[in-house]
């Protein structure tokens, strides 16, 4: 990707309950360390981050489309993931590449959790390595 290169960062449902949220399955790291976390390597990455949360599709939905200028895009969608199909087109009529990623390993939980409708269309799929999936997310699209 060419400097400089802007990435959102979007997060969907309950992800702002990290942290307290089902620890023994989403850690204790809260969203907003999420972020900071991410954040402290923008200078090393030479990139510009934006971060979003948002319970509601719409709004996710909206984001995307509004995105520019923008890069790229790391999206845990969460149970968005699974189930909807506005999220899924407003990223395929989007031009910004994005990698998905799940702080679980989706594949070793419940089956309806082991279908994505947003990775056909993403550069790759990144889960569970906790937080660390952001990063590890974040790095693939940067040398994608």
């Amino acid at each position: 990707m060419a400097s400089p290169t802007t990435i959102a960062i979007i997060h969907g449902p309950n992800l702002n309950l990290l942290g307290t949220r089902e620890p023994d399955v989403y850690g204790h790291t809260t969203l907003e360390q999420i972020n900071e976390g991410l954040r402290s390597h923008e200078e090393s990455l030479g990139v510009t981050l934006s971060f979003f949360q948002s319970n509601h599709e719409g709004e996710l939905v909206e984001h995307i489309q509004n995105l520019s200028p923008c890069d790229g895009i790391v999206i845990n969608a969460a149970a968005y993931t699974h189930t909807s199909v506005a999220l899924r087109d407003a990223l395929a009529a989007s031009p910004i590449p994005f990698v998905e990623v799940h702080l679980s390993n989706v594949y070793s939980r419940e089956a309806f959790r082991h279908e994505s409708l947003l990775a056909p269309k993403a550069v790759g799929v990144i889960c569970g390595f906790g937080p660390d999936s952001y990063l590890l997310g974040l790095r693939a699209l940067l040398s994608s």
